[in-house]
């Protein structure tokens, strides 16, 4: 049985990708999984809060095969979770995959990478580009964070379209409100129209991962709502790779 690989992955910034990504794979790595969180993006955000600070440029020599990435790989804080860092070469990733011309590169790498791992969580850069493609191809499951709001449910209706009939792409999405703010009339109207979604409140508390370098649960009481909603997207995604 192939090892699940998550993709973490939006059309647009700003939506509370990078700390969905984070909080996922610490809640894989809690309830027992060896999970790895892959760091796709160039801002390096996901590796930043999971305490890892960019020493070098390396990302891209895995990319291009230079180096082996399992080399990269370092341990994290949580039990459980290691971290495949990103760093500044990962600006020009489309540039590389476009070079070179294989649309199985990412693909085949997760899969050695996933090897003595349960799981696979991968933080995408945005946008629908030559990197959304191969994280595309690649994923068993790709979670996408919305924001209750009528552009963010437009760019996932076009990641949907896109995706739709394309024997490459067969991995489920897994819409996620993301920012969820119930004192808006519209974010409200938003979840009573998708009930089914999982919901991630908007809450101080995701700021203060940025200040402790932690995903949430690793500074917040497990009763907190943030800690809570995030186990229920957990959960969720568990039974969708179950399926």
């Amino acid at each position: 049985m192939s090892v699940p690989i998550v993709a973490v992955y939006s059309l647009k910034g700003g939506v509370g990708k990078t700390t969905l990504a984070v909080n996922l794979a610490w809640a894989a790595a809690r309830a027992g999984r060896r999970t790895l969180l892959w760091d796709l993006d160039g801002q390096a955000a996901a590796s930043w809060l999971l305490g890892h600070d960019e020493g070098g440029e390396k990302a891209e020599a895995a990319i291009r095969k230079e180096i082996d990435p399992a080399r990269l790989v370092v341990p994290t804080a949580v039990d459980g979770l290691e971290l495949l860092p990103a760093d500044s070469s990962l600006r020009d990733l489309d540039v590389i995959f476009r070079d070179l011309d294989k649309k199985k590169r990412l693909a085949k790498m997760a899969e050695a990478l996933s090897a003595k791992r349960d799981l696979v969580v991968i933080d995408c850069p945005p946008g629908l580009t030559d990197t959304s493609e191969q994280v595309l191809r690649a994923a068993s499951l790709v979670v996408v964070p919305v924001i209750p709001a009528p552009l963010a449910k437009r760019a996932l209706d076009a990641v949907a379209e896109h995706v739709s009939g394309r024997k490459a792409f067969e991995a489920p999405l897994l819409p996620v409100f993301s920012m969820v703010d119930r004192r808006r009339v519209a974010h409200r109207e938003a979840l009573a129209a998708e009930p089914d979604w999982p919901a991630i409140p908007m809450a101080s508390m995701f700021e203060a991962m940025s200040h402790r370098r932690a995903p949430l649960g690793a500074f917040t009481s497990a009763r907190s709502p943030g800690v809570q909603a995030v186990a229920q997207v957990w959960n969720r995604v568990e039974r969708v790779l179950a399926k």
